[in-house]
């Protein structure tokens, strides 16, 4: 497995980014929160864990309902990079902590993103994924295979049954993975990657857990290549389009109302991830 080459931990040139993540269809290792701030919002979501009485894992619009995932999904450092790979005028579409337990055998098979989510304008999307824990090829980091993006989508079974935590099971057979590149992050790092760009990971063999964000940015004009009902919430620039319905932060305080918005919203999205 090669060395990660298309940027270092010192790379701040917004535009090289830009670059690279056209030329390879991701970036890894972009520092966007302090050792010290991350471990405040890991905090933060396992206090919420604990009140709720379970994970938030695979949960769909989580920044609706709770502060943490919305003030990291809209942190500036954040939406600096996001401006630099899809342009000015941004829109949050989804967030989602993904959380792989110590021991657990669940894995990611080799995927694309948008062969599910029925976006009309694939280079108008990008998805973030932000470490609240050690992401390393023990505790099953993210694997990309350079430049897969600039060969558009690619065929993928389904009902894989192998511990694939994948909605409906998607997976990409015959993958030539003798490229692959370990996406390793540090707590408060963030790898960003396009749609179509291929990418798996393996089960968590460490003694932590592997905590993530994952969250999906999209440009005003793009837009659902079907009719299902869609919301988002404008981060930064305008929206001369009004294509989503908004969504609205969330509120200083969880109560039933706010759970049964979030609940309504999560099956939504899946039920979007169903139907493309």
């Amino acid at each position: 497995m090669s060395q990660y080459f298309s940027m270092t931990r010192a790379d701040n040139d917004l535009g090289e980014t830009g670059a690279r993540y056209d030329n390879d269809g991701f970036v890894s290792g972009v520092r966007v929160l302090s050792e010290d701030q991350t471990a405040e919002h890991r905090a933060r979501l396992e206090d919420a864990e604990a009140l709720l009485g379970g994970s938030l894992h695979y949960m769909d619009k989580v920044h609706t309902a709770l502060s943490s995932p919305y003030e990291l999904a809209t942190l500036p450092a954040v939406l600096d990079v996001v401006e630099a790979l899809i342009g000015p005028n941004v829109l949050l579409y989804n967030s989602t902590f993904i959380i792989k337990e110590p021991g657990a055998p669940a894995k990611v098979n080799w995927h694309q993103d948008l062969t599910y989510w029925g976006l009309a304008d694939a280079d108008a999307q990008v998805s973030m994924w932000l470490a609240l824990a050690p992401a390393t090829a023990e505790s099953g980091a993210m694997m990309m295979l350079p430049c897969s993006h600039l060969q558009g989508a690619a065929d993928h079974a389904t009902d894989s049954n192998d511990g694939n935590l994948l909605l409906l099971g998607q997976h990409i057979t015959n993958v030539d993975s003798s490229n692959a590149v370990l996406c390793s992050l540090e707590p408060g790092e963030a790898s960003f990657h396009h749609g179509w760009t291929i990418h798996s990971s393996q089960p968590n063999v460490s003694g932590d857990r592997r905590i993530g964000l994952n969250v999906q940015y999209l440009a005003p004009h793009n837009r659902m290549g079907t009719n299902a009902p869609a919301s988002a919430m404008l981060v930064r620039g305008e929206d001369h389009h009004n294509y989503f319905s908004p969504d609205q932060p969330p509120p200083d305080t969880i109560d039933h109302e706010v759970l049964a918005r979030w609940r309504d919203a999560d099956a939504q999205m899946k039920a979007n991830f169903t139907q493309n």
